[in-house]
């Protein structure tokens, strides 16, 4: 069944039971069984081994040690531990007091994720990690649901890496065009010249990050996120008390010490930022072969590895501010412990992601749309528009918006190429903002877990929450390339882009407005 339309089922059966169910567990348990199953027909004892395989080769490969995702799942237990340090600490306490002085509106406390969502945008985890460490305290003080913080920090941080070309996306995406140049003989256009021109091109990335401004300044709640809103605000519960959040809660506000400051929060973020930068350049430094540039060493950079260094070291900064604190505070074994403990949720899930993620690419779910999409027939004009809706539909089916970019890119080049050179930078755009979407809405898509886990939101709130807005700038992005292929005019068809996304957002809020008016 792997390449056909059969493919699908695991995907298509995990989203229902997401949708359905909200047990973002259960639905993905039963994508992995149903999967499994299918790649071995059904054979009972071949597809509990394939289960274990998919589960083995998160820590273990053929290969050896997967230190890889190893040092994901340590920098996840890492970031407990400084969360916890830098609550027990009063870090988290004084800068909340300082922020609720300074940052006085509602308004002021939502931009400042947005705002900071864009200046990281070094890596999209990292992005989605340490924005919602700096911004948690702040929102919480503003009594805004952890489901918005976790929209206004996966709608920068994806966004914003896949267009800037000093980051870990845009390195990854400069080295493809460069082999996809070669392999087509393309000599018009240089890597880097290419994607800075596809930039202006990626009109989800821009829509999206565009959305989440407006948002957060006309605080403009539509779809399920106003339930959360309305309950912050009312009731100061930041999430649903029902649910459980990708932070397991513990008891270690009982004893903040009251001898802490701002410092003991922010040094140890500076230390996290500074030192996984560092980190990220000396990786990529001496991964390069030949003269080594930013850029290079970007494209080479480990990304994992280097959010683990940083994370430790930022760990080991905060434990020495800890220790140095004089007055009554809790043990530090206790501290630890309990760090250690509140990531217990977000890595289950994302251990479980990459197993559906396995499966999916086993059965060949991507390989199936893509030679699905080479098939049809269709008018050049929409081009841009279909590789978008392809790419976008192929992103949510996998969770994998740089899987989706291996497979599609080189597909857009070929197909674009049939008709037009021209037309070859804005296919491969419209894959990478088609790729981004689909991200947005996936339940297993790495980023969205590492969004739900920063804020501290439950990650199914998070993902039906964030639909809404996705489609909003997705709608607002299809338009850009309708128009983009009729008249070739990219910045009025990105300008176009953003008149939609505004005049979309305050419809929809209207018509929410009218109906609690006539409900009355």
């Amino acid at each position: 069944m792997e390449g056909t339309i059969y493919s699908l089922i695991p995907a298509v059966i995990m989203l229902i039971l997401v949708l359905l169910t909200r047990n973002i567990l259960l639905s993905l348990g039963t994508g992995i069984v149903v999967g499994a199953f299918l790649i071995h027909d059904f054979n009972l004892f071949a597809s509990l081994q394939q289960i274990w395989i998919v589960f083995r080769d998160i820590f273990y490969t053929s290969d050896g040690v997967n230190m890889n995702s190893i040092y994901l799942l340590l920098f996840l237990l890492l970031l407990g531990i400084l969360t916890m340090l830098m609550t027990a600490s009063g870090g988290s306490k004084s800068f909340g007091d300082w922020a609720i002085q300074k940052v006085k509106t509602k308004q002021g406390a939502q931009l400042m994720p947005a705002f900071f969502g864009i200046l990281i945008f070094i890596d999209d985890y990292f992005n989605s990690l340490a924005v919602g460490q700096v911004s948690r305290p702040i929102t919480d003080r503003h009594r805004i649901s952890r489901a918005k913080l976790a929209y206004f920090i996966d709608s920068t941080s994806a966004p914003i890496t896949v267009i800037t070309p000093i980051s870990s996306w845009g390195a990854y995406i400069i080295g493809m065009l460069g082999s996809i140049f070669v392999a087509n003989e393309v000599t018009a256009y240089q890597p880097l010249e290419a994607f800075v021109r596809m930039v202006p091109l990626n009109m989800y990335a821009f829509a999206a990050m565009f959305l989440v401004f407006i948002v957060a300044i006309f605080h403009i709640d539509i779809g399920p996120i106003k339930k959360h809103e309305e309950r912050a605000q009312v009731k100061g519960e930041l999430v649903d008390p029902s649910k459980s959040t990708m932070t397991k809660d513990t008891k270690i506000h009982a004893l903040v010490n009251q001898n802490g400051t701002i410092f003991h929060l922010l040094f140890p973020i500076i230390v996290l930022v500074v030192s996984t930068v560092s980190a990220m350049l000396i990786t990529g430094y001496y991964q390069t072969d030949g003269q080594a540039t930013v850029l290079t060493m970007f494209e080479n950079t480990m990304v994992n590895p280097s959010l683990f260094i940083g994370g430790l070291l930022s760990v080991i900064s905060a434990v020495i501010l800890y220790l140095l604190l004089s007055g009554p505070k809790l043990s530090l074994y206790k501290v630890v412990k309990d760090g250690v403990f509140s990531m217990i949720p977000a890595i289950y899930i994302l251990i479980l992601a990459w197993m559906i993620g396995s499966i999916i690419e086993d059965i060949d779910t991507g390989g199936f749309l893509a030679s699905w999409f080479e098939t049809i027939s269709f008018n050049v004009d929409f081009l841009t528009l279909l590789l978008f809706v392809v790419a976008g539909f192929m992103a949510l089916s996998t969770g994998t918006s740089w899987g989706t970019f291996g497979i599609m890119l080189p597909i857009a080049a070929q197909v674009a190429l049939v008709y037009d050179v021209e037309l070859i930078l804005p296919a491969m755009a419209a894959v990478l903002a088609g790729s981004v979407f689909g991200d947005h809405c996936s339940p297993i898509s790495d980023t969205s877990i590492l969004s739900s886990t920063g804020a501290g939101a439950n990650h199914m709130d998070h993902v039906i929450t964030q639909l809404p807005y996705a489609f909003i700038s997705a709608f607002a992005a299809g338009i850009g390339y309708l128009l983009y292929g009729l008249t070739s005019y990219i910045w009025l068809s990105l300008v176009t882009a953003f008149a939609v996304v505004f005049c979309l957002a305050f419809f929809i809020m209207w018509v929410q407005k009218l109906i609690k008016k006539l409900s009355l």
